[in-house]
């Protein structure tokens, strides 16, 4: 390949021995693509099952990452080919809607392609193993539903949805904790869920990780932990039936739209300017006094003035809190988030029943912990661990136990795992194919290898 240039200064690539490069068409694009997708599923057959490996992964700036979750492999890598993307979207959208079984629908689907590669070959046309492999879904659809069975469950009665949470985490790198980070996730679904309507809404669910103390000291609190602390290091850092106040609008003087230029040219001036500043600030706290409140959670910062005035007030408070955070503290507590001091009122402070600060080991790292909320439909996982994989990893586990647990929660029915699933609806596949004559036969029949092809790698 070379690069050379037009009268007008225009680059063009010549290439080398063009006339000989021939498009593909018909069996031999598609066995390429088939290549390309069975490519992916042998990259993550290894990472299936409670005796999969884990990858690891290096992205471009050398930030290392450790997981055998397929939709976290299959985002990490570097993918050119089409119908290999098409395997990553499988996974992405699996994770989306299930949260579980990324890397098995991958597994399966290159198993599928493996043996539609031998229909080609037998002359069979594409969209009539399509057609086939449509029919033996529906077969296997309809022969899981028969199979499943429903199980009950309560608030006090999670036993069913623990154990079914533990198979999720037996693949994964903390299967020797799964009994207690299944507990931890089923408790957190049924937290935040509606029963009635059989509805989890997942956004209720906070999951923060700290790296250091072990895997063990996992916990749920029944509130919002925030990565942050008082703004002040003499503020208390224990507060009991406290009132927030959750602030959008910065402890600072207004700011006028338009550009403006302040010139001072006496000292007396300086020193009514000075004094102008002092009552804003004044103004702000006493408002926040007055209504009642005993915490102040304000998303921007504020300087040292306002910092020492609210500690001088005894008023405690939490600058440069995150949008997302606010609004679950505010579900949290039963607040509404004030835009401007002058709507401040005592109906729109949230209530939580202890407010405290935690430190964690000899590094100064400190939290904060929301607890007792007046809605405790806001619940937080807080996650420990050695290292920042180790967390990472525990995240993305800790996900697909609450995406199983909600799941479940929709839809009580459950089909046993190890492959029997597999096998069964292989086996009904199979003894539904001898109704259909010749070639809708064999392409029926086309599904019952990849459900071996799968359990082999279950085990």
């Amino acid at each position: 390949m070379a690069l050379a240039f037009d009268e007008f200064g225009r680059p063009f690539i010549i290439l080398k021995e063009q006339e000989q490069k021939t498009r593909l068409r018909g069996l031999d694009a598609q066995k390429t693509n088939i290549a390309a997708g069975k490519a992916v599923a042998r990259i993550l057959r290894t990472s299936l099952g409670p005796k999969g490996m884990d990858k690891m992964l290096q992205s471009p700036d050398g930030e290392v990452t450790i997981t055998n979750d397929g939709a976290t492999i299959l985002e990490q890598m570097d993918v050119d080919n089409q119908i290999a993307k098409l395997m990553v979207e499988l996974s992405r959208s699996q994770d989306y809607e299930i949260g579980d079984g990324t890397t098995g629908v991958v597994v399966m689907a290159g198993a599928l392609l493996e043996q539609a590669e031998k229909l080609l070959d037998r002359g069979i046309h594409p969209i009539r193993i399509a057609e086939g492999y449509e029919l033996a879904s529906r077969i296997a659809f309809e022969h899981l539903e028969r199979i499943a069975q429903k199980f009950e469950f309560g608030l006090s009665n999670t036993e069913s949805l623990v154990q079914t949470c533990m198979t999720t985490l037996s693949s994964k790198i903390v299967n020797r904790c799964k009994r207690d980070l299944a507990e931890i996730a089923v408790q957190a679904v049924l937290a935040v869920a509606d029963l009635e309507r059989r509805d989890v809404n997942l956004d209720l669910i906070k999951v923060e990780g700290k790296v250091g103390g072990k895997l063990e000291d996992t916990e749920l609190i029944y509130g919002i932990t925030l990565d942050k602390d008082m703004s002040h290091p003499q503020m208390p850092k224990r507060i009991e039936d406290a009132k927030i106040a959750i602030l959008t609008c910065p402890f600072e003087p207004p700011k006028p739209k338009t550009k403006h230029k302040v010139d001072i040219d006496t000292v007396e001036k300086f020193q009514t300017l000075r004094v102008q500043e002092q009552k804003y600030f004044d103004d702000m706290v006493q408002k926040c006094k007055d209504v009642g409140a005993t915490l102040v959670i304000c998303q921007w910062g504020f300087d040292d003035e306002a910092n020492h005035l609210l500690m001088h007030r005894n008023l405690p408070a939490v600058r440069w809190v995150g949008g997302v955070e606010l609004e679950l503290i505010a579900i949290a507590t039963g607040g509404r988030i004030v835009p401007r001091f002058q709507e401040l009122t005592p109906e729109k402070l949230g209530k939580a029943g202890l407010v405290r600060e935690k430190s964690f080991g000899t590094t100064k790292d400190r939290m904060l912990y929301i607890e007792h909320c007046a809605n405790s439909r806001a619940v937080t996982v807080f996650i420990r661990g050695g290292n920042k994989m180790m967390i990472e990893e525990t995240k993305r586990s800790i996900h697909d136990a609450l995406c199983v647990a909600r799941n479940l929660i929709r839809n009580n029915s459950i089909v046993y795992g190890g492959g029997s699933a597999e096998i069964s609806c292989s086996i009904a596949v199979e003894a539904a194919a001898d109704r259909y004559p010749g070639v809708e036969q064999v392409r029926s029949l086309s599904l019952h290898p990849p459900m071996f092809i799968f359990v082999n790698h279950c085990h």
